[in-house]
């Protein structure tokens, strides 16, 4: 049968429009897996806005909801409305795990958010007076990193052989100034109380401090070292962090790049937990 050419060229337009449909099909089906990732404010959720672009890339798409507390995002993690949370330390997931009965775990380490004192009183946490009141947060994980500064800045002595992730101002074996310990408000208020000049010294956590205006490394009297084992995670519930999305986050989150971004980023008030030299 012949066929003529208006035939042949209408069959031919209709082929080249089904292999572009087919190329177009082909390049929409590409797999996008989306996460959503729990977080505090800062640096939490500004470190994960700064890796957004590369793991779209990598075809995982990134969503953030930001947390204002330390209390719902291991929640919202364990009943499945996250996929993964930033913004603790192991010594607060091991707590968390323990008085919940939970199973979360750790992807990796990210960042350190070293905690500092900040006093109107003093410039040296070693010119504490007697009887000098000091205020921390109601976040008990952090006990012994402050009991740790007090220790080495000669206020006070702890048990031998404590574990620091879990000691308690109850393992206070000496204190000689007779300082006087508050532990009842909340992370987020503690620089509010310090600008308020409540207290003679005050512990603020990075995130919070940093936050506020406040720059650790000009305004505090005293930091954290950066051996610190206190290393901000990304937690996910047990198995997840096999998942390869998952995994794509933590490559982002531990490259060098990123890691030299936070250092410069935050000026040193947050330090990477990796070397990226």
């Amino acid at each position: 049968m012949k066929i003529s050419k208006r035939i042949l060229g209408v069959l031919g337009v209709a082929a080249t429009a089904v292999l572009l449909a087919a190329c177009g099909n082909s390049s929409s089906s590409k797999k996008t897996t989306t996460i959503t990732v729990g977080a505090s404010a800062v640096p939490h959720a500004q470190i994960l806005k700064h890796v957004q672009p590369q793991l779209k890339k990598e075809g995982v798409n990134l969503k953030i909801k930001v947390f204002q507390d330390y209390v719902m995002p291991n929640k919202a993690l364990a009943s499945k409305e996250l996929d993964a949370n930033y913004f603790q330390h192991m010594p607060f997931l091991n707590q968390w795990n323990k008085a919940n009965h939970g199973t979360l775990v750790s992807a990796g380490g990210v960042h350190l958010e070293p905690i500092s004192a900040y006093s109107k009183k003093v410039k040296n946490l070693k010119d504490l007076k007697n009887g000098a009141t000091v205020l921390v947060s109601s976040n008990t994980p952090d006990y012994g990193r402050i009991l740790e500064l007090l220790r080495d800045a000669g206020l006070i002595k702890i048990k031998k052989g404590i574990d620091i992730t879990t000691a308690n101002f109850s393992d206070i074996t000496s204190n000689p100034k007779h300082l006087k310990f508050k532990h009842s408000y909340e992370p987020k208020l503690m620089p509010s109380i310090y600008k308020n000049g409540e207290g003679d010294v005050v512990f603020i956590n990075a995130n919070y401090a940093v936050q506020a205006g406040l720059d650790p490394r000009k305004d505090a009297i005293a930091t954290e070292k950066s051996t610190s084992p206190y290393v901000n995670i990304v937690a996910v519930r047990k198995g997840d962090q096999k998942k390869p999305a998952i995994k794509k986050l933590m490559k982002a989150l531990q490259s060098k790049s990123t890691q030299k971004w936070i250092y410069n980023h935050y000026k040193g008030a947050v330090l990477p937990a990796k070397s990226y030299k």
